[in-house]
């Protein structure tokens, strides 16, 4: 599972979805999917953007977690 902290990182550096979109060029309503961890794939120019406006490095906005029900 890969979790998306686009919701705490607007949280701590006080900006909206609005602004962000605003900022990168990125639809407000692609931004709202990631926000809702909604997307099941994200473009990687987006993520490049949002990184460089946000100032955060790509694995502060996304985490893997393995599936412990996963078996290989």
């Amino acid at each position: 599972m890969v979790k998306i902290h686009l919701s705490r990182i607007l949280g701590e550096k006080r900006m909206s979805q609005k602004e962000l979109s605003e900022k990168t060029g990125i639809r407000r309503a692609t931004i709202n999917e990631m926000y809702h961890e909604l997307v099941e794939r994200i473009n990687l120019d987006y993520l490049s953007k949002m990184c460089e406006v946000l100032n955060v490095k790509i694995e502060d906005i996304l985490e893997y977690i393995p599936d412990k029900n996963t078996k290989l």
